[in-house]
């Protein structure tokens, strides 16, 4: 399903309104943000189990809902407790965990020009998808209509993948999220300073 087509809106309380290809899964793994400006978007990538898409483990993971007996690798998973603002799945749609006004548990121990907890004053954005292994059309046209709107209501002043804010500790979004193609679609690019800022 693609919100290509389907105009998105973001309430008062920080949460998309349910529309088609958009689904709202409160996350219990937030908490209030100290009180720093929201200026920094993440992008991450997920896939559970890794390299396959589709199913219903990264929702659960982010519930809290994990059957660790459901696949191997899911034992890494014990005792996690983690969430992201938004996931863009293969097909385009989006599911929001948890408010942008709300601290999500997306960045872990992180550090961006200079200050550390990133989740203090970030978005987190999970892109379903893996580092090596292409991102879709469907998810460029999605971003493409999620970041402006969030632009368009907190101050962001830097995109950065999670890569550069959790370096030797995490690879994604990975060298398959083409940059260039993100910043064609949402007006920012990765190493942007300033929301009227140009690539």
């Amino acid at each position: 399903m693609t919100i290509a087509h389907t105009p998105l809106y973001l309430d008062r309380q920080g949460w998309l309104l349910p529309s088609e290809g958009v689904s709202l899964r409160p996350s219990p793994n937030y908490d209030r943000r100290p009180g720093n400006p929201i200026s920094l978007l993440v992008i991450h990538n997920i896939s559970l189990p890794p390299g396959e898409f589709g199913g219903p483990y990264i929702e659960d993971l982010f519930l809290n809902q994990v059957d660790y007996n459901a696949h191997p690798w899911f034992e890494n998973l014990k005792g996690l407790k983690v969430s992201a603002h938004f996931l863009v799945r293969r097909d385009g749609s989006i599911v929001q965990f948890v408010s942008t006004d709300f601290r999500a548990w997306h960045a872990g121990v992180s550090k961006h020009a200079g200050r550390e907890r990133c989740n203090d004053f970030s978005i987190g954005i999970e892109v379903e998808g893996t580092d090596t292994l292409p991102y879709l059309d469907a998810q460029y046209v999605t971003l493409g209509a999620l970041v402006p709107l969030l632009r368009s209501r907190y101050p962001l002043t830097a995109t950065r993948g999670h890569e550069d804010i959790a370096r030797g500790r995490k690879t994604d979004p990975g060298p398959a999220f083409d940059w260039g193609r993100f910043a064609s679609a949402t007006g920012v690019a990765r190493r942007q300073l300033g929301p009227a800022a140009s690539r």
